[in-house]
């Protein structure tokens, strides 16, 4: 379920509607994602959790306690969990809200209920190697000529640049392997390295910092990305 500041307590618990039974209209509960899922043997999935709302978020707060129920105050119910259900969630601040900037309509979350995860893993970039071969996976036409396997490695060596730029505060954005991934492909689209770079991530960048970012994609190709043209006009 991919959360956001729309996500309200009736979508996760449920919301009485009106529904034709033997032609005739009745008020029936309909159970909310968080009910259905925990009576079953689903993981569900919160994508983005720090995107919904703090106040909503406590709604699943009981749950995450060991053993935890679940109380339909619309039906006078207690709902126990069953042994196969799992609850995840995703983030890409951890609960601390938007403290870099880069991930805006980001909420920060109660501690009491952060600590009630019992656990947090932290996902950081892939390994080069790995990074290459998922990229060369993604677009394979690039490995069809010998240069292509060094190409998509100088590629995902700029992303890394990127990477160590932002950590030491040289750059306000980032490359994700997305975005590498959007350079590959625009590579096949318009056959030229340094025109998909400025297409797919360059645009993207405070113009301030497109020199940082021109002396990335120099050390990786040996070639300016800014070039001059015989007729003297920057290209």
């Amino acid at each position: 379920m991919n959360l956001d500041g729309h996500i309200t307590r009736l979508d996760l618990v449920g919301r009485d509607a009106i529904v034709v039974r033997d032609g005739v209209q009745i008020t029936e509960f309909q159970e909310g994602i968080l009910p259905w899922s925990l009576q079953r043997p689903v993981a569900l999935v919160f994508d983005e959790f720090d995107a919904g709302r703090p106040d909503v978020m406590f709604v699943i707060q009981r749950v995450l306690e060991r053993g935890g129920r679940f109380t339909l105050l619309d039906q006078n119910r207690v709902l126990t969990a069953h042994p196969g259900f799992r609850m995840f969630a995703t983030a890409n601040t951890v609960g601390l809200g938007n403290l870099t900037g880069l991930y805006h309509g980001t909420q920060q979350l109660n501690r009491a209920q952060v600590d009630r995860w019992d656990i947090v893993a932290k996902l950081d970039y892939l390994d080069v190697v790995d990074e290459v071969g998922i990229v060369a996976a993604r677009v394979p036409s690039l490995m069809t000529s010998p240069e292509g396997g060094q190409l998509i490695a100088g590629m995902v060596a700029v992303a890394g640049m990127t990477r160590v730029g932002f950590e030491a505060g040289d750059l306000s954005t980032v490359m994700s392997p997305r975005t590498v991934i959007s350079w590959a492909e625009n590579v096949e689209i318009f056959g030229d390295v340094a025109d998909a770079f400025r297409l797919s991530f360059l645009n993207t960048c405070d113009p301030a910092e497109h020199s940082i970012v021109g002396e990335y994609f120099q050390r990786a190709f040996d070639r300016e990305l800014v070039e001059q043209d015989p007729d003297g006009e920057l290209d």
